[in-house]
C-alpha cells in the first residue's frame, strides 16, 4: 500500500513518454477536459492572453483572458476587427428562436441578429467579432459570432465591474463552438471602440483596425497538474508519516517516565559476596571504587532522591532475615559467586549490580521480583506498626482486640 504513489509515478511518466513532451500531452487533454469540465478549467486552469492593436505604432496591448471554451489559440491570431452591431440587428420576431427573456441586442452581441444594411464582413476573410458583457452567456454570444462567420470574439466588460478580467466559460455543452473567444476590461473596449470610429482603414465598407490575439501559457500552467497529482498521492503517505512520528515521540516519552533515573540507581546500596557473608557498602564507595565515575562531574543532588535512599539504608538496618539468605539473581538464575557485587533494592531483594542498574535504567523502574517502585518511598515495616499497636494496647488495655490467626474461635 505504501508503494501505491510510486506506482502512479510510473504509470504517469510512461503515458508521457508515449504521448511525446508534457506540455504538447497536457494540451491535447487540456483540449478534451475542457468541453466536459468548462468551468472547472476556467476558474482552476485560466490563462493569460493579449489583444493589441498591431496598425499603430507603438502598438496597442490590452491584457486579456482566453475562454474556457472554443478554439485555443496556439498561435497568434491576426485579423480585423468588426463591432456587431455595425452591420447587425435584432432578427424579426417570427425569426427569433431564443429562449432568453431579453431582447436581441447587436452591442451585446445577444441572439437572433440578422445582417442589416448592404455592408458585411466577407467570410472567406479573417475577422474579429467585438460585444459587451451582458444580456445573454458568453457562449451565445461565441455562436451567435460564428455564425455570422467570425474567426474569433472579444468580449467587452461592462460598467459594473470595469477592471475585472472575467474567466468564460459555459454552463452547457459548448463543443459546437469552433473559434476563439477572448475577453478585455471595460476600459480597454471602450478605446477600442474609439479607435474603431476614428480609423480610416475599412473592410466591406465597414471601418475597422487590425488585432492580433494571443495566448501566453507558462510552464507552470501545463506542469501544475503534475505537481498537484503528485501531491495529492504523497499527502497520504506524508500524513501517515506525520502520525508514526507523534506515536513514537509518545511511546518514548512515556517509555521514560517508566525507567529510573541513572544517578537514583546508583544511589542504592550495595554488597559483595565473600564466600562466608556479606560486605555491604553504601553509594559513596561504590563511586570511589569505580574510577569511570567521577562525583564531583555528576548531576545536582535531588532532595527527594537522597530522602528515599536514606530511608532505604534505615530500612536495610533493619532487613528481615531472609535477606542474607538470597543466594540467586533472578535476572541471570546464577548463583552469586565470590566477589560479586550485588544490588540492593528498597524492596531487599538482591540482584548482579550491572544486569538490574540496566533493568532499572533502561528498562523498568520496578523490582523484577515483586514489581515494586524503587523510586517510590516505601511503607514503615511491619514491626513499627506492631509496636504502635502495643502502645496503644499499654495505653488502652479496654480496647478489643483485632482477631489474628491464634484467636479462638469461641470466647473463654
Amino acid at each position: 500500500m505504501n508503494n501505491l504513489p510510486v506506482v502512479y509515478i510510473l504509470f504517469l511518466s510512461l503515458i508521457l513518454q508515449a504521448n511525446g513532451h508534457p506540455i504538447d500531452w497536457f494540451r491535447k487533454l487540456s483540449t478534451s477536459a475542457r468541453h466536459d469540465t468548462s468551468w472547472l478549467w476556467g476558474w482552476a486552469w485560466a490563462a493569460d492572453g493579449t489583444v493589441s492593436v498591431v496598425d499603430r505604432s507603438p502598438p496597442l496591448i490590452y491584457p486579456a483572458r482566453p475562454a474556457s471554451f472554443g478554439t485555443e489559440l496556439s498561435d497568434p491570431l491576426l485579423g480585423y476587427v468588426i463591432p456587431l452591431s455595425a452591420f447587425t440587428s435584432p432578427c424579426p420576431v417570427s425569426n427569433t428562436s431564443t429562449s432568453y427573456p431579453s431582447m436581441p441586442d447587436p452591442v451585446q452581441g445577444c441572439p437572433e441578429l440578422c445582417v442589416d444594411g448592404p455592408n458585411q464582413p466577407e467570410r472567406s476573410e479573417t475577422w474579429i467579432a467585438l460585444v459587451q458583457r451582458g444580456g445573454c452567456p458568453f457562449v451565445e454570444k461565441a455562436r451567435q459570432a460564428q455564425r455570422l462567420g467570425a474567426k474569433a470574439v472579444v468580449v467587452g466588460g461592462d460598467r459594473e465591474n470595469p477592471n475585472a478580467l472575467l474567466n468564460m466559460y459555459s454552463e452547457q455543452d459548448p463543443s459546437d463552438v469552433t473559434i476563439a473567444a477572448t475577453y478585455i476590461k471595460y476600459w480597454d473596449y471602450a478605446e477600442l471602440l474609439a479607435l474603431i470610429s476614428a480609423s480610416n482603414t475599412s473592410h466591406s465598407g465597414l471601418r475597422t483596425v487590425s488585432l492580433q490575439l494571443s495566448t501566453e501559457y507558462s510552464a507552470w500552467e501545463w506542469y501544475s497538474p503534475i505537481i498537484t497529482f503528485v501531491v495529492i498521492l504523497l499527502l497520504p503517505s506524508i500524513l501517515t508519516f506525520i502520525t508514526l512520528l507523534i506515536h513514537r515521540i509518545r511511546a518514548a516519552r512515556a517509555a521514560q517516565r517508566d525507567r529510573a533515573p541513572e544517578d537514583f540507581v546508583h544511589s542504592l546500596p550495595w554488597r559483595v559476596w565473600t564466600g562466608n557473608g556479606w560486605e555491604k557498602h553504601d553509594a559513596g564507595l561504590q563511586n570511589a571504587e569505580d574510577p569511570s565515575e567521577d562525583p564531583s562531574s555528576g548531576p545536582e543532588p535531588d532532595i527527594e532522591r537522597d530522602t528515599i535512599a536514606q530511608s532505604s539504608s534505615r530500612e536495610a538496618s533493619v532487613e528481615p532475615s531472609w535477606v542474607d539468605g538470597q543466594m540467586e539473581c533472578a535476572i541471570c538464575l546464577d548463583m552469586f559467586a565470590k566477589g560479586d557485587r550485588v544490588r540492593v533494592l528498597p524492596c531487599n531483594h538482591l540482584f548482579h549490580m550491572n544486569e538490574i542498574d540496566e533493568w532499572l535504567i533502561t528498562k523498568k523502574k520496578v523490582c523484577p521480583i515483586c514489581k515494586a517502585d524503587i523510586t517510590k518511598p516505601r511503607p514503615a515495616p511491619d514491626h513499627e506498626h506492631s509496636q504502635h499497636d502495643s502502645s496503644a494496647q499499654h495505653l488502652s488495655p479496654t480496647l478489643p482486640q483485632p482477631p489474628t490467626e491464634r484467636s479462638p474461635l469461641l470466647p473463654h
